[in-house]
């Protein structure tokens, strides 16, 4: 055991950098993986969490007056009943924004059932009849919280006095598409002008029979009764939008990465027993087991992958939340969710394990490596001579010789060069697909127009303000192209299962720049454009007719194309608003899609035109992806500055194998009159045509993959593919040439060192 120590010590004080590099590298990956498992745990637990403590409802159905929805509960599958509740769909305004909302009816204690949790203030009070209760979504978009009022619409003047803010896990509040709740007396919503309507929560036996359950309930009520469904699912999955993509790309990159880094050390180890076959021959010749080498140097790496294990656990532990943005926050959440300590020790614990099985197939080649017989060189054969090309290329005039033998000595010895290459080539893969995310990303944010977001502001027009006044207004400001007359209501899909979005927009004069990824644009009678999500909701494809009821009224609409869809899922089917004119002549447009100018700055447009149009329309700038998927750009940025160093990991161990393959040539390199310098030359080209090798083969494949990657994330997400835009020429020569270039520059002074050994030095190491 001492012998064993006292040769691992001395290893380690020899190869120093390539242990600083394994332990940073499962560092990385680790702390990659931790929060990767906090931000798919935070996707998940917060939404749960309110769900279970509020004994929510699986499903809302939003109904008119007239409903009588008292029937519900003798449905079979339906364990409590919320409501009804009688609502009024209006608009509150606080300190200037505006917001669709409604009121809903409630008494003096929180319902059993679908029972608002408070996060701020208290419940309504009979002795404040004016007191209501926000949802938390639609404080934060009013920036308001208990003691506020807010303004009712009419010019009366009457307003309304906030006293608490709750959470709900009902689908929340999107300016726009979806109205924020607000629960009030039921004197309140009786007397408030606006559209009334009632409201029923259904909690089911089994949430897995919600669609069931909401085609019995339409049944029942009547499909002309029913104006619009909710369900637990569509919540939960608005819920977990974001910090869900988050966790995905984190836990699949830190798979990607503990791959690498498993195959790092199993070419480091690799690499090591070829350049110390003579120590561990002489090992074996002095009394070391099989067993013994083995050991000693699966116990070497896998203290390094332990001590990088435990650096990554405690710093995400401590550090983790404070990290800014959406990831800090998953981390302070995930910690105190039941499975946060089985995960903060299985993830590290998993890491080692495969690192160790990486590490114990290298050493076990270390054990089969016989002792050396006498008079037997302890090293390998060098290899074949030069091939017919390489001596072609010597005798050319004006060649160097250190450029042809570097050449051979990387592509034209063996069998290991193959190996070296493609284990440095994942990690540039890896780079390669992480800079097509953060091409795709950006590409959200400078070219919305193409990934379903030509409109940078909506416009939505006060009550009694018509369609000429209100695009009069609109076309006032010089920065406005064009102002798409616009109208979205819900539709119930075939078989009455859920609802959708069904927008009119533009008309076949004005027609609406639609992003086509597939088809073409709707321009005729009837013709619409769908997202992914309704395409695999109905499934439906490109060329279908499809069948919606608005309000009682079929529509029946024939899908021309796919359209990209950032928003509701997908779940979105879009025609001209004279299609659905068509089927209802008294529809008018309810909002106006305001493309801007190239270069125009959507803040300030939208404080001109607010006051321009003195509260006469409420403008709000269009929320896209990007703003969203903000955070991952520092989670891309991580993620390669990971995979970097396990590509130098990498490289490390290619310079080393270089290097001694250029010690065992050194005899012939000075017999044939190369001068140390040129010696060196050799070695620095080998390792740069070996790194070119592996930057071009990991971009090449890089390019393809990403490209499917983010595409097919776009599918199952419902946005659709056609989102993905690979990295720029200029990005990917960026990546070749900084990892030729870095090889380059670390390879210069061990390869320099080597060449300056004495020849009696390199006799007694391979004679």
């Amino acid at each position: 055991m001492r012998a064993m120590l006292r040769w691992a010590h001395a290893d380690l004080r020899t190869h120093r950098g390539e242990a600083l590099f394994l332990v940073c590298a499962t560092a990385g990956i680790v702390a990659s993986l931790l929060l990767a498992a906090a931000l798919l745990g935070y996707a998940t637990n917060p939404w749960q969490r309110v769900f279970t403590q509020s004994h929510a409802a699986h499903v809302w159905l939003h109904t008119g007056r007239a409903a009588d929805p008292a029937r519900l509960a003798g449905l079979d599958g339906v364990a409590s009943v919320a409501g009804p509740y009688d609502t009024v769909a209006t608009t509150v305004a606080s300190r200037g924004a505006r917001a669709s909302v409604e009121l809903r009816a409630a008494g003096e204690r929180p319902p059993a059932t679908g029972r608002p949790l408070l996060t701020a203030g208290r419940w309504l009070d009979p002795a404040v009849p004016d007191g209501v209760v926000l949802e938390s979504g639609l404080a934060a978009a009013l920036v308001a919280g208990p003691g506020d009022t807010l303004a009712l619409p009419g010019g009366t003047g009457r307003t309304v006095t906030v006293l608490g803010v709750a959470d709900t896990a009902e689908p929340r509040y999107r300016p726009g598409e979806r109205p924020g709740t607000v629960w009030a007396p039921a004197a309140t919503v009786r007397t408030v002008p606006g559209l009334p309507g009632r409201v029923t929560g259904l909690r089911l036996t089994h949430a897995d029979d919600t669609e069931y359950a909401v085609q019995r309930a339409v049944t029942a009520l009547g499909a002309g009764a029913v104006t619009d469904v909710t369900h637990w699912q569509q919540a939960r999955a608005e819920a977990q939008d974001d910090t869900r993509l988050l966790g995905r790309i984190l836990g699949l990159f830190g798979l990607g990465a503990l791959a690498a880094a498993a195959l790092a050390v199993f070419g480091a180890i690799s690499t090591r027993v070829r350049g110390h076959l003579r120590d561990i021959s002489v090992l074996k010749a002095v009394g070391f087991t099989p067993g013994q080498v083995v050991r000693v140097f699966l116990a070497q790496h896998l203290a390094y992958a332990v001590l990088g294990a435990a650096l990554a656990t405690v710093l995400t532990h401590t550090l983790g939340g404070r990290i800014p943005g959406r990831v800090g926050d998953a981390v302070g959440v995930w910690q105190g969710l039941p499975g946060h300590p089985a995960a903060l020790l299985g993830v590290p614990a998993a890491v080692v394990a495969l690192i160790g099985a990486a590490t114990g197939l290298a050493a076990w080649r270390a054990g089969r490596v016989p002792p050396v017989p006498a008079g037997a060189p302890a090293g390998p054969r060098t290899g074949r001579g030069l091939s017919r090309p390489a001596r072609r290329a010597l005798a050319l005039p004006g060649v160097p010789p250190a450029l042809v033998l570097g050449w051979h000595r990387a592509f034209g010895r063996g069998r290991h060069t193959p190996a070296t290459v493609a284990r440095l080539a994942l990690p540039l893969l890896l780079i390669t697909v992480a800079l097509g995310a953060w091409t795709t990303i950006e590409r959200f944010d400078t070219r919305p127009e193409r990934l379903g977001l030509p409109a940078a502001l909506t416009a939505r027009p006060a009550e009694g303000v018509g369609d000429r006044e209100a695009r009069a207004l609109l076309q006032r400001s010089p920065d406005v192209l064009a102002a798409h007359r616009g109208l979205q209501v819900a539709a119930l899909v075939p078989g009455q299962t859920g609802t959708i979005t069904l927008r009119g927009l533009g008309t076949r004069q004005d027609p609406y720049p639609y992003s086509v990824a597939e088809g073409r644009p709707a321009d005729g009678p009837d013709e619409a454009v769908a997202g992914q999500g309704l395409l695999d909701l109905l499934g439906a494809e490109v060329g279908d007719w499809v069948r919606v009821t608005v309000g009682g009224r079929p529509q029946v609409l024939h899908l021309v194309g796919r359209s990209i869809e950032p928003e509701n899922g997908g779940r979105t089917i879009s025609t001209s608003l004279d299609t659905l004119r068509e089927n209802d002549p008294d529809l008018r447009p309810t909002v106006y899609h305001l493309r801007l100018r190239p270069g125009a700055d959507p803040q300030a447009v939208r404080a001109e035109l607010l006051q321009a149009a003195a509260g006469r329309l409420d403008v709000h700038q269009v929320s896209g992806p990007a703003d969203r998927l903000a955070a991952l750009r520092g989670v891309v940025a991580g993620l390669i500055a990971v995979l970097a160093l396990i590509g130098l990991t990498e490289v490390s161990t290619a310079i080393g194998g270089a290097v001694r393959a250029g010690e065992r040539d050194l005899l012939a390199l000075k017999a044939m009159g190369l001068s140390p310098r040129e010696v060196t030359a050799v070695t620095v080209t080998a390792v740069g045509c070996t790194a070119l090798a592996a930057a071009v083969a990991g971009t090449a494949l890089g390019v393809p993959l990403a490209h499917w990657l983010i595409d097919h994330e776009g599918r199952t997400s419902g946005v659709g593919a056609g989102i993905a835009h690979g990295p720029s020429p200029l990005h990917l020569l960026a990546v070749v040439a900084a990892a030729v270039l870095g090889a380059v520059a670390l390879a210069v002074v061990p390869a320099a060192r080597a060449a300056r050994r004495r020849l009696a030095d390199t006799l007694g190491a391979y004679g």
